[in-house]
């Protein structure tokens, strides 16, 4: 959802309102008004600073619903489809804190799922993760400042447009993973 439409719609509310209090005014003849002295302000009068701690909006936890779209869960929905949460994986090795999220419709056998996924990783397991991705024959592809490791095409079991089948993004503090490069896409990192 383009979150940016509001902002403009709201914006744009903001600038005719003050544009239309800008009307040209009647000219009122000026009047003289006696200056006030300064005076010390009243210490009893004046507030004291207080010192607030800075509020967060709280995050929704990541589950299989929420790092995804609400429109992509309500299409999944339409369609029938509900999810099995697993570990989430690099190989053999589980991250601790990461799930993936194995969508598709459960109530006929079928191997047509989408799978999502996403883990909390510090910098030395990522680099880890990574080499180890390499080292069993992944690729690394570097696009619009992102780092993706993908499965070798010759090898995937399903590739998007573009060619990439199950790929994991790493960024700063966190990896995710899709069946395909683009569907890293429909992610919502929390």
């Amino acid at each position: 959802m383009n979150r940016r439409i509001p902002v403009m719609a709201l914006a744009s509310i903001a600038v005719l309102a003050g544009v239309s209090g800008c009307a040209a005014e009647p000219e009122v003849a000026p009047t003289s008004t006696p200056t006030p002295t300064a005076s010390a302000p009243d210490p009893a009068s004046t507030p004291e600073p207080v010192e607030t701690e800075p509020v967060e909006a709280p995050g929704a936890e990541p589950t299989c619903e929420t790092i995804l779209a609400p429109s992509t869960t309500a299409m999944f929905a339409e369609q029938g489809w509900t999810f099995e949460q697993q570990e989430f994986r690099i190989g053999e090795d589980i991250v601790a804190d990461g799930f993936e999220c194995v969508w598709g419709d459960y109530t006929v056998p079928s191997d047509h799922v989408q799978v999502f996924g996403w883990a909390p990783m510090d910098a030395a397991a990522s680099t880890s993760a990574q080499q180890k991705l390499l080292s069993q024959g992944w690729l690394r592809a570097d696009a619009d400042g992102h780092l993706y490791i993908t499965e070798d095409p010759d090898y995937a079991f399903a590739v998007d447009e573009d060619g990439y089948g199950m790929t994991y993004e790493f960024g700063d503090g966190w990896v995710t993973l899709a069946d395909t490069r683009q569907g890293l896409l429909l992610i919502q990192r929390p």
